[in-house]
């Protein structure tokens, strides 16, 4: 299936090796069968931990976290039905979309008026095959495309799946990049959705990819990637950390990062947190961005910004869950995802995470009238602006608002003009003893 992007903006951005690096890790995920627990995210961890050096925690059936309790670990072995001729009508190993995920084991022959009730179709999309759990309700079904339910004939079909509901664990991984300061950034993708390739091997294979580029970077604040499963990973996580949370400035949930929708960030609870600020000025620069307010509907954000924590977490993605046809349906699949989109996605991060490090408020040591600044070089300096970034407005910008009051994102904000290039902007102007940080 084509998709559509609604702006319909001019060409996708290049791609480099990042991107074909980062879209090789989501095909590595997605065949895998994953859910809130089970072999399914081991599995997952342990390929991420080939890129970067994750602590996995195991959190036993049974542990209550806050208002829930860790369910029993759910794993599928296999599942078929097969028609009355005997010929395959379903079989899991096909597409591990074909099973309800957390369908509790079942076999028998039935009727096809009563397996009926217990297939799950998308008559609107004929050609799909839907993507369906029933977590902590417990059943048993199929998913299917609806032309392949419309072929079959009556008659007793043999159902059988073959899965199991036992004591066991949640399983997360967490990886921190150790700053100069404890203060510290929080990075979240889910990781319980199984061959969806934009929701969410995509979020997965860029978390994992920026995670290993952090290496080599030192930073002023550490940062935090987590991967675990939708909501009850994220509620385990704020359970066993509750203590820490107060050290998180900074925070972005992960998804739908690969497709062709021009970008989109949802706001904190809080609504006016630096991440939103940071988020708000990298995507004004970026033709077709959305941005929109917070609301307590989607992904982990909802738990991270609930009323016990209100955590400065905002969520990234490209297409907005639910809202393109693809979504949680076999349609997201790995030609759904492009290298040169999910490396879009990463540069935008890294801006931001710039934004982030390099944020400080400055004092003009000069105030009164404008310095001369031709007899300290500095009209000259820009004159390989191509390098140093800096124009002559970005220097009297920061010259007029660095009284102390406004940070350098502040600026950008007044200003209209690019973070980087205020930045580069203050380096100067601090290089040539005209600026101090502010006390």
């Amino acid at each position: 299936m084509e998709h559509i992007t609604p702006e319909g903006l001019g060409a996708p951005p290049s791609s480099t090796g990042l991107g074909q690096e980062i879209y090789a890790l989501a095909e590595r995920l997605f065949p895998i069968c994953r859910s809130i627990t089970g072999d399914g995210v081991r599995q997952t961890l342990d390929i991420l931990s080939g890129h970067v050096d994750l602590e996995r925690r195991e959190v036993p059936t049974g542990t209550q976290v806050f208002d829930w309790t860790v369910p029993k670990e759910w794993n599928v072995r296999s599942a078929s039905i097969i028609g009355p001729d005997g010929q395959t009508v379903l079989d899991f190993a096909d597409s591990n979309l074909h099973v309800v995920n957390y369908s509790v084991p079942f076999k028998g022959v039935l009727p096809l008026n009563e397996l009926m009730s217990h297939i799950h179709t998308l008559p609107e999309q004929p050609q799909l095959i839907p993507y369906r759990t029933s977590y902590y309700a417990p059943t048993w079904g199929f998913c299917m495309a609806y032309d392949g339910v419309a072929k079959m004939p009556d008659g007793l079909y043999r159902v059988e799946i073959d899965a199991e509901l036992k004591d066991g664990s949640l399983t997360y991984g967490e990886y921190l990049h150790r700053g100069q300061t404890e203060r510290e950034f929080l990075l979240s993708a889910h990781i319980c959705h199984p061959s969806l390739a934009n929701d969410n091997c995509s979020g997965l294979a860029l978390l994992a990819t920026l995670a290993k580029s952090m290496k080599a970077r030192k930073t002023r604040y550490s940062y935090r990637f987590l991967f675990a499963p939708g909501t009850i990973g994220s509620i385990a996580w704020l359970s066993r950390n509750e203590g820490r949370t107060h050290l998180i400035d900074h925070g972005l949930v992960l998804s739908c990062l690969g497709d062709a929708g021009r970008p989109a960030y949802k706001r904190s609870r809080r609504g006016d947190a630096v991440i939103d600020r940071a988020m708000a000025h990298v995507l004004g620069r970026e033709a077709g961005a959305k941005l929109m307010d917070f609301s307590p509907y989607g992904y982990d954000e909802r738990q991270y910004c609930s009323p016990g924590f209100n955590l400065p977490v905002g969520m990234f993605q490209r297409s907005v869950h639910g809202t393109f046809p693809e979504y949680h349906t076999s349609a997201d699949n790995l030609d759904f995802i492009k290298p040169e989109y999910l490396e879009d996605s990463f540069r935008i991060l890294t801006d931001v995470i710039d934004i982030v490090e390099g944020d400080w408020t400055p004092l003009n040591l000069c105030p009164k009238g404008e310095p001369q600044l031709g007899k300290r070089g500095l009209y000259a300096a820009l004159g390989g602006q191509a390098s140093s970034g800096a124009t002559s407005m970005s220097l009297l910008w920061v010259l007029n608002l660095a009284d102390g009051q406004h940070s350098l994102l502040a600026m950008a904000e007044r200003s209209g003009l690019s973070f980087r290039e205020l930045a580069a902007a203050a380096k100067m102007l601090s290089d040539h003893g005209l600026l101090a940080a502010a006390s």
